[in-house]
């Protein structure tokens, strides 16, 4: 991941942010969930993308705040804290790469230990800090571990991928 930044990287990564943003504001009412801690993100189906190039990294994490920020009555802390949480767990699934199984995994356990630590306090919502872990971990699984594993599956296939897939 040390590599000199060409203008692919720069490329790649912002295209990633490009989609994580507009995928995260057409299913909006789904992004922030119904209640607050009920939440299933189908942007976090990109969460994969670090298997296959270390720009996913960056692009998943402006990707991320972006869309944080453009999503209204966004509160600060999940602002700053959701996009780091996922700055983190995309570099993890880099790491992981070579084990689809295992890379998949950071993005549902630290947004749901983070991310579900916070948003009761955060969104006022009166659940169990406990409860709001595991619904966001929940909803991580769907989007990351399902339709992740799902989308990388297809994408190595592809030509553009097939020389990166390393699983």
């Amino acid at each position: 991941m040390r590599k000199k930044m060409s203008t692919r990287y720069l490329v790649q990564g912002a295209m990633i942010a490009a989609v994580y943003v507009a995928l995260t504001k057409i299913f909006e009412p789904i992004s922030f969930g119904m209640s607050g801690a009920v939440q299933c993100r189908v942007s976090e189906l990109l969460t994969v993308l670090p298997i296959f190039t270390p720009a996913a990294v960056p692009g998943l994490f402006v990707g991320c705040l972006l869309g944080n920020l453009l999503a209204g009555g966004a509160a600060a802390v999940d602002i700053i804290f959701g996009s780091l949480t996922t700055l983190l767990a995309a570099f993890c699934t880099y790491k992981l790469r070579k084990n689809w199984l295992l890379a998949v995994l950071p993005p549902i356990i630290l947004n749901g230990l983070i991310v579900g630590g916070y948003l009761p306090a955060v969104y006022g919502i009166d659940i169990p800090v406990w409860l709001s872990m595991a619904y966001v971990a929940a909803g991580q699984v769907i989007s990351c571990g399902v339709c992740g594993l799902i989308f990388a599956k297809l994408i190595s296939k592809t030509p553009v991928f097939k020389e990166t897939a390393l699983g």
